[in-house]
């Protein structure tokens, strides 16, 4: 049986490669050999350090993902490879899979989506962030012309404010303490303001900075009726949320997003391969190129997550390099 080398999160915040036994595929399944894989930085960083809630364990499994909560376990869910094993018509084919970074692994074919030919394997390692930003405006639902607030420019929070800045006549402002944002806000067709300068008066005001503060941030910039959309998870963190102050009187929503259901709206006729589908389509725009801002290989990987886990050094969407 020939072996594949796998990250496992053996406790919290302590990583290390195993290898283990990989079966052959069946008739209809396929061998996939990775190519890159995506650290996603809030979620991944939550897991490493042990901060998912019990209560949510269940919620927080990815699909192919072993062992559980604290761990050890294997987790991730951003992986593009080339398919080695499987059916003929198959082979040699570039795919993404939500799979835990391994160098190579068995799927069924149904969970596997092919790679437009249009979009690079450095890009393509985006589709499970660009599923969650697609599900979070299918939730926000922006209206022509809104006033968009996007409060934290880490990879979901720009790729909200990207798809939000296409529509007619938006005016769309990305928000964040990071004065090196702006150039990236302007690159991906928005404006740049930190938070002290932010505009206000949204008529929708997305966050997305994984951060309590930013959620104080968001809830200050809506305007009257608007809606705020959380999309932000803080694990088993307890969150205070200024629901006084002017919360009541501007007649606030403040709603929920998280990309394991399909939004409500679309829900009747989009499946969850649809919808990813959909954001490996959008990664055709070179645009999303400059979220890419580091990598490693993948024999680094204990300790490229570790730094990335416990010292946020402002870097976005940092790809694993498979040899």
């Amino acid at each position: 049986m020939p072996e594949a080398s796998a990250f496992w999160i053996v406790e919290p915040g302590r990583g290390e490669i195993r290898t283990a036994g990989l079966p052959e595929p069946g008739p209809d399944e396929v061998r996939v050999r990775a190519l890159r894989s995506a650290i996603s930085r809030g979620t991944e960083s939550l897991v490493f350090r042990g901060q998912v809630p019990p209560s949510q364990a269940s919620a927080m499994r990815c699909p192919f993902q072993e062992g559980e909560f604290p761990g050890p376990l294997k987790y991730g869910y951003a992986s593009v490879g080339r398919i080695e094993a499987g059916p003929d018509h198959w082979l040699g084919r570039r795919v993404f899979c939500l799979y835990p970074h391994q160098d190579r692994y068995v799927v069924p074919l149904a969970a596997v989506l092919e790679v437009p030919d249009d979009v690079p394997d450095a890009r393509a390692v985006l589709a499970a962030n660009m599923e969650t930003a697609v599900n979070g405006l299918w939730d926000a639902a922006p209206r022509l012309g809104d006033r968009i607030a996007v409060v934290g420019a880490g990879v979901v929070g720009c790729l909200v404010a990207a798809l939000a800045a296409r529509l007619p006549g938006t005016r769309v402002e990305l928000i964040d303490p990071d004065p090196r944002r702006a150039g990236l806000a302007a690159s991906l067709g928005c404006a740049f303001a930190q938070p002290p300068q932010a505009s206000g008066d949204a008529d929708l005001v997305i966050h997305a900075s994984g951060h309590p503060d930013g959620l104080t941030t968001a809830l200050g910039l809506a305007g009257f009726e608007a809606t705020v959309l959380e999309m932000s998870w803080y694990g088993e963190r307890a969150v205070a949320a200024p629901l006084g102050e002017a919360f009541h009187s501007r007649r606030l929503t403040l709603r929920s997003s998280q990309v394991g259901a399909v939004a409500t709206a679309q829900r009747a006729r989009w499946t969850h391969r649809r919808r990813l589908a959909l954001a490996l389509a959008l990664l055709a725009d070179p645009i999303f190129d400059a979220l890419l801002s580091g990598e490693s290989p993948f024999a680094a990987l204990p300790a490229t997550l570790s730094r990335l886990a416990n010292r946020p050094d402002g870097e976005l969407c940092h790809a694993i390099i498979y040899p």
